[in-house]
């Protein structure tokens, strides 16, 4: 039996190759037409599970490559729309409590209690 493969996919902000379980999923939803026949701006969110409908983009679990894709304008390519700074910081704020949530709690630290010898005799 042949092994599974690894779905890849590029980060939009680094720009390297990682396995998609690694990276998370920017989402702009599909479009709807307004009551008077206008299109409202795009929603853009992170897709935390992978399964939100609409275009999507990937980035690391890194808030640096969000401000890489932000500086260079690479989410707004990917989506053919302009995205506002609230959004990015919004995404921002997401991606940080996503790292603290996934790692793991640190341990409390080890305390080292060091017994002198006792002289002979007493004193």
């Amino acid at each position: 039996m042949r092994p599974k493969k690894t779905p890849m996919r590029m980060c939009t902000g680094c720009g390297q190759m990682k396995p998609k379980k690694e990276l998370v999923r920017v989402v702009r939803a599909p479009q709807k037409e307004g009551e008077q026949g206008q299109v409202p701006p795009p929603e853009i969110s992170l897709d935390l599970t992978g399964k939100k409908p609409g275009r999507g983009a990937y980035l690391c679990r890194d808030a640096q490559c969000l401000q890489l894709a932000r500086k260079a304008r690479r989410l707004e390519r990917a989506f053919s729309c302009k995205i506002p700074e609230e959004v990015y910081d919004r995404m921002e704020e997401e991606i940080r409590a996503a790292q603290e949530a996934a790692q793991p709690p640190q341990a409390p630290p080890e305390i080292v209690i060091e017994e002198e010898p006792l002289g002979k005799g007493g004193a």
